[in-house]
């Protein structure tokens, strides 16, 4: 008797050639635009090289005349010219990640259930707000340093969605300085119809990071519902709080638990996600500043493009998940 493939195995596969697709899409048309964006690279290396030397020789000139007033008078022209340099630098970080996030955008736009009246859009200056972060629940902060960039929005099915990276402090209960509560990638979406019922998952290793989150849920009737979840692993990595008249697996289906759980494993990172009624809110976090250009060294790597594609990738697989299961 031939042996029953595991629930999961065609997501797994589905998972691997959709990666697959992607390295071919880098290959054709995000590598073209790296390379056109390293050539800039090593352009304006050249002119730092060659404008350190001169300015090192305009400094030496100085010193060894030493007259004031034409130090003073040499200071103006030297300061314009190294306001120009850092222009330049910061030019070149500005539009080194919007161009790579355009083309990425480009090719989930065609591989998901996105309502092509409602294209993704791309502002690299805006961020979700803060309000609708702390609608979340699933961070209990005031949020006093608040910041972000790279928001997306569109439509998945009959799903309105957005998401941008974010940089969150507060206040430190215990000394003069802010402690970080969230950076990472942070979605919300919006069920199109009237839903019911209000599911919050926080990472069990960092329980003590939300106690005061886990504590206003419960105040609001939420109960611990880990006995309702009976994936082993995702119960290991997981708190599960919410309702008594919600239905957990019905809002965190197999498959959805199953991505969580492997997208945790293969990259270390932090996941956190919330079910307010038709409101649905997913994290995940994110060490260092994903996509930020090098200027001292290439930025030609596969790996850099492909850790923001997974990032973005399953914050959206979670929406469609949500859109096509309810």
């Amino acid at each position: 008797m031939t042996e029953k493939p595991a629930p999961h195995s065609t997501d797994d596969a589905s998972k691997v050639k959709r990666l697959e697709q992607f390295r071919i899409y880098y290959n054709h048309t995000i590598h073209p635009e790296l390379l056109r964006m390293e050539r800039r690279r090593i352009r304006l290396l050249r002119l730092l090289f060659f404008s350190t030397l001169f300015m090192a020789g305009v400094l030496l000139f100085e010193f060894y005349i030493d007259i004031l007033a034409l130090t003073l008078l040499l200071a103006i022209p030297l300061g314009a010219y190294i306001s120009y340099l850092l222009y330049r630098i910061q030019r070149f970080r500005m539009t080194f990640k919007p161009n790579v996030v355009s083309l990425i955008l480009d090719f989930i736009d065609d591989g998901m259930n996105f309502d092509p009246a409602h294209p993704l859009k791309y502002d690299p200056k805006r961020e979700i707000g803060k309000d609708r972060f702390q609608k979340s629940r699933i961070f209990a902060t005031k949020a006093p340093y608040y910041s972000g960039e790279d928001f997306i929005s569109g439509r998945i099915g009959e799903m309105d969605f957005e998401m941008s990276e974010l940089h969150v402090k507060e206040l430190s209960p215990v000394a003069n300085r802010l402690d970080e509560v969230f950076k990472g990638v942070f979605m919300h979406a919006t069920f199109p119809e009237e839903a019911k019922g209000r599911v919050i998952i926080w990472p069990r290793r960092l329980r003590q990071y939300h106690t005061k989150a886990i504590k206003n849920f419960t105040w609001d009737k939420g109960q611990n519902q880990d006995k309702e979840v009976n994936n082993l692993k995702f119960k290991e990595l997981f708190l599960t709080y919410a309702t008594e008249e919600t239905h957990v697996e019905s809002i965190l289906s197999e498959p959805m638990q199953d991505a969580i759980v492997q997208y945790c494993a293969s990259t270390g990172k932090e996941m956190y996600m919330s079910f307010i009624d038709r409101e649905i809110y997913a994290a995940v976090s994110e060490d260092k500043d994903i996509l930020e250009p090098h200027l001292f060294r290439s930025n030609l790597s596969f790996e850099l493009v492909k850790e923001f594609f997974e990032d973005i990738n399953l914050l959206l697989r979670i929406a469609e998940d949500f859109d096509q299961t309810h």
